[in-house]
């Protein structure tokens, strides 16, 4: 499967998450999107809605938030309002991307926004955690005929199912689901990163990760269990605070956090036996059969003149009792590595 050129079977695909982390200016999020291709990242993603296309501006306790988050009084519609990403910032920050050679799409949270993006040609839709019950949305993207990943951080099985059918209805299989703990931030014990391969063979899908925790821990990880996509929220300086500063990284953590995901595919490298040539030349420390003492010809070999030792230069261990009761063909000096030449047939 690939995403704007970005072949997942080889590596792993890194998202910079904007976000909020613009601080309400477009200087910042042009200077987001350079800090984060020099952090290593493989790609950009926005937020494209409105506080109109998210939610209502009522001051109903319906839109007041007490759950126990970082953002507890608010009201929705002026968290959103903080929050968005101007739509007329876009085309300046989809060709900021493809400057720095970065794939760039966005997360689209109602039809306009999809008609929107679709003047970019973006190569892929995301669809948000709390989005993933609305049905129409996800038919009308996956209708687009791209690669549609889907975060499933407040999903069911029942609802991860009832959006992969609805992509699958619509013909599109271009599927990406990502694990996600909708807790912001995220306690590493509510990880669950086991889910990412079962999301995987349940599903019939790739598989990621969309991280909420604090550090690079829990997206190094994800690496090793199959995560194909790790998305990771990043600020350009924390001290430009916002509402997800507690769960974004800074550039030198995102570089950290790639440094990390990368060490780790080089090291799980491929299931295979053949030996790396600087393995094969330290087989030579391996044990085989050594005369331990002094031999004349004639004498019988024993447990007490030949023994299994290091370096590998003599007879393979395996032969040790076929050695036995045998008789030196010659005189056998002590340390000389055994060879059949030198054992009567």
């Amino acid at each position: 499967m690939e995403i704007g050129g970005f072949d997942l079977n080889k590596k792993c695909l890194i998202i910079a998450e904007l976000s909020a982390n613009h601080g309400g200016k477009l200087e910042t999020a042009l200077a987001t999107i350079k800090a984060a291709k020099k952090a290593g990242a493989d790609a950009v993603k926005l937020q494209t809605f409105t506080p109109d296309t998210i939610t209502l501006d009522s001051d109903k306790d319906y839109f007041l938030i007490n759950n126990g988050s970082l953002w507890d009084g608010r009201n929705l519609y002026s968290l959103y309002e903080e929050a968005h990403t101007p739509w007329s910032w876009h085309q300046a920050l989809f060709e900021a991307a493809k400057e720095e050679g970065l794939i760039c799409f966005s997360s689209p949270f109602d039809k306009t926004a999809v008609d929107f993006l679709e003047n970019f040609n973006v190569p892929a839709y995301k669809i948000a955690s709390f989005e993933i019950q609305d049905i129409p949305l996800i038919e009308y993207v996956a209708n687009k005929g791209k690669p549609i990943i889907i975060s499933t951080g407040i999903a069911t099985e029942e609802d991860i199912k009832l959006a992969v059918e609805t992509c699958r209805e619509a013909g599109n299989n271009e599927i990406v689901l990502l694990k996600c703990t909708s807790s912001y931030p995220a306690p590493v014990e509510l990880a669950n990163l086991n889910t990412i391969p079962d999301l995987k063979t349940r599903f019939k899908v790739e598989a990621g990760l969309s991280d909420h925790t604090k550090g690079t821990l829990v997206p190094t990880i994800s690496v090793a269990v199959g995560a194909k996509v790790i998305e990771k929220h990043f600020i350009l300086d924390k001290a430009i605070g916002g509402p997800d500063v507690e769960f974004s990284l800074d550039p030198e953590e995102f570089r950290n956090m790639v440094d990390s995901v990368r060490a780790a595919e080089s090291a799980l490298g491929e299931a295979t036996y053949e030996l790396d040539e600087k393995v094969q030349k330290n087989r030579q420390f391996a044990r085989s059969l050594f005369a331990v003492e002094d031999i004349q010809e004639g004498d019988v070999f024993t447990a007490k003149n030949v023994r299994s030792i290091r370096p590998g230069y003599g007879l393979h261990p395996k032969y040790y009792k076929e050695v036995l009761s045998r008789v030196a063909a010659k005189h056998i000096e002590k340390g000389t590595p055994l060879s059949f030449d030198l054992i009567k047939s």
